[in-house]
């Protein structure tokens, strides 16, 4: 027995991959605004640095507020995020989703490169609005991180 996906279910899941898709993308070409986009007026964004902690490092709750957190990133040369499987729950138009992403953010310092990478997972709820899925909340975990001097 085989179960049938109907065509409004995977447009759906495409429309969630792709917004998923967009924030890595704006991330990495520094596009804040379109970035910020991606969320509701009244999104919550919560960020662990430490997987095992019960307390966020930051805890935002308007998408305006999210502006300085995006702009954080210009402190690098480059940076990557390169996502890994997505797992999306949908009802009808509210969605759950964890995505996993590796983040790669290239550091110059007295001439010198190294590279930053952090095992990311978002955990996410997702709403549709005016045919648009978004973020409604976006919760980043750090499992690890490395740094390393880059040679060459």
């Amino acid at each position: 027995m085989q179960n049938s996906i109907s065509s409004t279910e995977v447009a759906d899941r495409l429309a969630i991959r792709q917004l998923i898709e967009a924030y890595a993308h704006c991330a990495d070409r520094r596009d804040a605004s379109g970035q910020m986009a991606l969320f509701t007026p009244d999104t919550h964004f919560i960020v662990f640095m430490d997987a095992k902690s019960t307390r966020p490092e930051l805890d935002l709750r308007r998408r305006e507020d999210l502006a300085p957190v995006f702009a954080d990133l210009n402190k690098y040369e480059a940076t990557t995020h390169f996502l890994g499987q997505s797992t999306i729950v949908l009802d009808q138009n509210q969605a759950t989703g964890e995505t996993y992403c590796l983040a790669h953010h290239i550091s110059v310092s007295e001439g010198k490169r190294s590279i930053f990478v952090a095992s990311l997972r978002y955990y996410d709820v997702f709403v549709k609005a005016d045919g648009h899925w978004l973020f409604a909340e976006r919760k980043l975990i750090v499992d690890w991180t490395e740094t390393r001097q880059i040679v060459g």
